[in-house]
């Protein structure tokens, strides 16, 4: 454990020192070099590069086939002194004993003022897996014999009395409510569907219709905004439906409980915007991520408010 921290730092200086050479470094990561098998593994991806680098998505999980994917988290994204840096997270395993190498993750970008896409690679990873060590020559212990419960009779009575008065006092309650039930008017509530409940759902059954599967890549962008948006109308009372992205990044700045989606939202209506107005076609990772910011949007975004009754009908 400590020589793996020990090289991840180096690894880390590494990458600050390669960053003041060049435009952009990628360091890939795990956070100790021997595991046993199904142990959690934190694999990491930082993509460190100036403010004229434009990157594009890397697709991480085609490098990570011979793992299994267990959770991949949301990219962390940050910028300080005219660096910008992408993290990138995944939680994997690995189910057998063998030496695992993750090969070098390939990173795509355009410097500002080039059309030319150039490419920067990131550091192989290896690290062990191994099983637990079984004492072979251990001594095999007999199962005890099950233990025998002798009957009571007078035990199996006091049950049987404590049942019967359960069971009596169930009916007499019962018949009570049943009565007091009849002497009350029935009434019925209609309950308001929650904003994140009806947004969750749209969002599962655009997901279900593969539009940018089928090639519809545009009309998949535009239904994904306009679910979102409609939400941001419902949950933050804003008109969002008729504000272009700017205007709408500046009006949730004003509400306090979206200070936590400000970052992931920008990302999300930019991309919307550029398939949809600047004929930019994404990466499918792009198409997947987009769906998962929108998730993320509405999960980080729930009301903690009781949910509303919108009337309530007196039956006859």
């Amino acid at each position: 454990m400590v020589k793996s921290v020990i090289k991840y730092f180096s690894l880390l200086l590494l990458l600050n020192i390669n960053l003041s050479a060049q435009s952009i470094s990628v360091l890939a990561s795990v956070d100790s070099s021997d595991y046993l098998v199904g142990d959690y593994i934190s694999y990491t991806l930082e993509i460190r590069a100036k403010k004229n680098i434009n990157l594009t998505t890397p697709s991480i999980r085609d490098s990570l086939k011979k793992v299994e994917v267990i959770r991949e988290l949301s990219p962390l994204s940050k910028e300080e002194n005219n660096v910008k840096s992408l993290t990138f997270g995944y939680i994997i395993s690995y189910y057998d004993s063998a030496s695992i190498t993750i090969p070098p993750i390939a990173v795509r970008y355009k410097v500002q003022g080039s059309n030319e896409e150039q490419i920067a690679l990131s550091n192989p990873i290896t690290f062990t897996v191994h099983t637990v060590q079984v004492e072979q020559q251990a001594e095999i212990k007999d199962v005890k014999d099950p233990l025998t419960i002798p009957l009571d009779w007078k035990f199996i009575l006091l049950i049987a009395f404590i049942v019967l008065i359960i069971l009596v006092a169930a009916y007499y309650l019962y018949r009570r409510y049943k009565k007091k039930k009849a002497e009350q008017p029935v009434k019925k509530k209609v309950i308001r569907i929650p904003s994140h409940v009806r947004a969750l759902t749209a969002l599962d059954n655009l997901e279900q219709e593969q539009l940018w599967q089928k090639g519809k890549v545009k009309e998949y962008h535009s239904n994904i905004t306009g679910i979102i948006r409609g939400y941001f109308e419902e949950r933050f009372k804003l008109p969002a439906l008729e504000l272009t992205t700017s205007d709408q990044m500046q009006q949730l700045r004003k509400v306090s409980s979206a200070e936590n989606i400000l970052g992931i939202t920008n990302e999300f209506l930019n991309n919307a915007d550029l398939v949809k107005f600047a004929k930019f076609i994404p990466l499918p990772s792009v198409n997947e991520e987009m769906m998962k910011q929108a998730k993320d949007i509405v999960t980080k975004t729930i009301s903690k408010e009781p949910v509303e009754v919108e009337e309530e009908v007196q039956s006859v």
